[in-house]
């Protein structure tokens, strides 16, 4: 199980301060387990967005988005709303924000940090990955993750060895943060770069000891988070 927890309000507010009409969507798999997900999250970011001017154009929850198959399949259904909508807002780990991403031609921006499972990864096998770095820079990146992208994991920015869009350390693999500077381009957000924190905060990244007891810590820890119970009305609504 990938382990995921909320963003703080604000961080989501200020990542989707550009942006007017939003659509929800949520993972069925790992943030259920983790209680950060589901429906009851659902509910709780519609009414945040909601109170604080924004539309909510739509909202659904498909069962792992880190099946780009699946979330292309489904989202096919929603395609009306999507058309209505600037930015997609997405209840996941940080290879679902990624997958969701590829799958639309709209920004997938990130509702929860991915914390580090010691290496467990997506069940999906694509070119998408998720470091559990603790702090999901996907709302800032166009949806390419710079951590698992970039060779060095850099997130200032190119380093001086990259040539012609290629990584200096794999002569064959694109430069994370060409693919990053070109996606934000053609989505006209190359502002975003000013916005990335200069500094990784590590202690976000690693598992405490006493939560690591066993191989299985991810299903013995402590709940770090539980979502409100949802309303019947807007469960039957999510559903549709």
């Amino acid at each position: 199980m990938i382990t995921n927890v909320p963003k703080p309000n604000e961080e989501i507010l200020d990542s989707l301060s550009e942006f007017k009409n939003i659509f929800l969507l949520a993972c069925g798999g790992c943030p259920v387990g983790c209680e950060s997900g589901g429906y009851e999250r659902i509910e709780e970011l519609s009414s945040l967005l909601s109170e604080n001017g924004f539309k909510i154009t739509g909202s659904t929850l498909i069962d792992f988005l880190c099946n780009k198959v699946l979330v292309g399949s489904r989202l096919r259904d929603y395609i009306s709303k999507l058309t209505e909508t600037d930015a997609v807002l997405v209840i996941s780990c940080g290879i679902g924000v990624q997958s969701t991403g590829k799958m639309i031609d709209l920004p997938a921006l990130p509702a929860n940090d991915t914390v580090s499972s010691q290496g467990m990864q997506g069940l999906w096998p694509s070119a998408e990955r998720c470091a559990g770095c603790g702090t999901c820079y996907l709302a800032y990146t166009g949806g390419i993750c710079p951590i698992t992208t970039c060779s060095k994991s850099l997130i200032n920015g190119m380093c001086g060895g990259q040539h012609d869009g290629k990584c200096e350390v794999e002569k064959d693999r694109d430069c994370g943060w060409y693919l990053i500077y070109n996606r934000l381009k053609s989505l006209g957000k190359l502002d975003n770069l000013k916005k990335i924190p200069k500094l990784r905060d590590y202690r976000k990244q690693d598992v405490p000891d006493y939560e690591r007891v066993t191989t299985r810590w991810a299903l013995e820890k402590e709940i770090r988070y539980v979502a409100p119970k949802p309303n019947s009305e807007v469960e039957k609504e999510v559903q549709k």
